[in-house]
């Protein structure tokens, strides 16, 4: 049993908890809205989705700042759709879109049972690679605030998921050993071989068919 002997549980938040995919599609569905973009929103969706993939790839690598990640991915996606933009319109939308993010919260089916059922036989603490600022406000907006000891996002660590230092933080912060402790997030990379890397056991939220999943906070 993967929990017996353990005293502290540290979760990832996108794609384990919170539902980064359809929050995601429902701020671009405002975005499409309010500023008239008349192109099919499925569709843009459906290439979208695995360029960010792609861009979060290279900004959790360092390879791309989180400006030209915001930038990229975007102007890529309506690039690829056949829909003209301009530089200004890009950065409204990406501006647009950090804040409409969080005004959507829908978690996954089961995780608020879940996490009342762990709450008091554990210390619960979340590890992710967002940005500061935007995990915060989504954590807060979808009532998760009050489960959790530690909140740990990349921005305060100096460096992300996988590099042990994160989890090294997060196990300092949290008054953790790592043998008492269990990871839980959907990335095999960045969450489940991170973990594994400093000793820590890691339970794969599995929520695609992918053989790797991905690590994409916002």
């Amino acid at each position: 049993m993967v929990f017996k002997g353990k005293k502290h549980i540290f979760f990832d938040l996108d794609h384990t908890l919170w539902d980064f995919d359809l929050n995601s599609k429902l701020a671009y569905q405002q975005i499409f809205q309010e500023e008239k973009i008349s192109l099919d929103l499925d569709a843009f969706i459906k290439v979208y989705e695995p360029l960010n993939l792609e861009f979060w790839r290279k900004f959790r690598e360092n390879l791309i700042t989180k400006e030209e990640l915001r930038f990229q991915r975007l102007k890529t996606a309506f690039d690829a759709c056949n829909y003209p933009t301009t530089t200004e319109q890009i950065n409204k939308f990406a501006d647009m879109y950090i804040a409409y993010l969080p005004n959507n919260n829908h978690l996954f089916a089961g995780c608020i049972q879940l996490l009342d059922q762990l709450k008091p036989k554990f210390k619960l603490h979340l590890i992710t690679n967002g940005f500061f600022d935007v995990q915060h406000n989504k954590i807060k907006k979808s009532g998760l605030s009050k489960y959790f000891d530690v909140i740990l996002t990349a921005d305060e660590a100096g460096v992300k998921k996988p590099d042990p230092k994160i989890f090294e933080i997060a196990l300092q912060k949290s008054g953790a050993r790592v043998e008492e402790s269990v990871m839980i997030g959907d990335s095999l990379l960045a969450d489940i071989e991170g973990a594994q890397n400093i000793g820590m056991d890691s339970i794969w939220f599995k929520t695609t068919n992918e053989q790797t999943v991905h690590d994409q906070p916002m």
